[in-house]
């Protein structure tokens, strides 16, 4: 009885462990999109949509956009299924809800870089448009045969300037760090609490479920600091982040 009583108390804690942030070894489901792709296929895949199921044992899910060219220069998008992820690539991609996450170019360089969504193969890109002014700026426009890839990157509302894409560029492209454009009034131009991510989603799961979720784990962090007296220093738990 009581060596059964430990294999169930064992369980119980690698279940807890798991929920809290052990180390869980699912492979990113991106690693097998890449995997399948042509090796010689101009790709980008942008994370399109999160959520996160339960209300103590978590679930983390990615959906994805895919643009990929079948065929040279004509790029494609196309929206994946939900796909199971761990708690630490959740978190590690929280912020980046709208970016591109992985790419490969026409050079056959693969760039698994966080950036805005057409930076790496599209935008910048003679072959595809050129640089325009107006207002006294710089702006990318699309050739008119192209012109679809202004709405695949919702160009209308928010337009790229030559000066985010220069700062990209030359300070962020091939060093590992995060592209998420100029700062206004402390919200970036692109990523997930972005206005440009909002205009991209105005309906996301995530939008609409990450209130209710940040609520559900505050109710449940209130009520173990009652039961065992005092406060908490853990008002942000269950992965979520800021």
């Amino acid at each position: 009885m009581i060596r059964v009583v430990k294999y169930l108390s064992v369980l119980l804690f690698s279940a807890v462990l798991l929920s809290c942030g052990g180390k869980e070894f699912k492979k990113p489901p991106i690693e097998d999109m890449i995997r399948d792709m042509p090796s010689d296929r101009v790709f980008s895949i942008v994370l399109h949509d999160m959520d996160v199921h339960g209300n103590f044992f978590h679930e983390y899910f990615h959906q994805y956009s895919i643009i990929e060219e079948d065929e040279p220069g004509i790029p494609k998008e196309m929206e994946t299924g939900w796909y199971q992820v761990d708690k630490n690539y959740f978190n590690q991609h929280l912020n980046n809800m709208g970016m591109e996450i992985a790419s490969r170019g026409e050079d056959g360089k693969l760039n698994k870089g966080v950036n805005p969504p057409g930076y790496n193969n599209y935008i910048g890109n003679e072959k595809y448009g050129h640089w325009e002014q107006r207002n006294g700026h710089s702006f990318w426009a699309f050739y008119g045969q192209y012109m679809f890839m202004r709405s695949m990157f919702h160009l209308g509302t928010y337009p790229v300037r030559r000066s985010y894409y220069t700062n990209y560029r030359g300070s962020y492209y091939g060093t590992g760090r995060s592209y998420y454009g100029p700062t206004t009034n402390g919200r970036s131009y692109y990523g997930t609490s972005s206005a440009y991510n909002s205009s991209r989603r105005p309906n996301s799961t995530w939008s609409n479920n990450r209130t209710s979720f940040k609520q559900r784990v505050s109710g449940r962090t209130s009520r173990s600091s009652s039961r065992y007296g005092g406060s908490s220093s853990r008002s942000r738990g269950g992965g979520f982040g800021k």
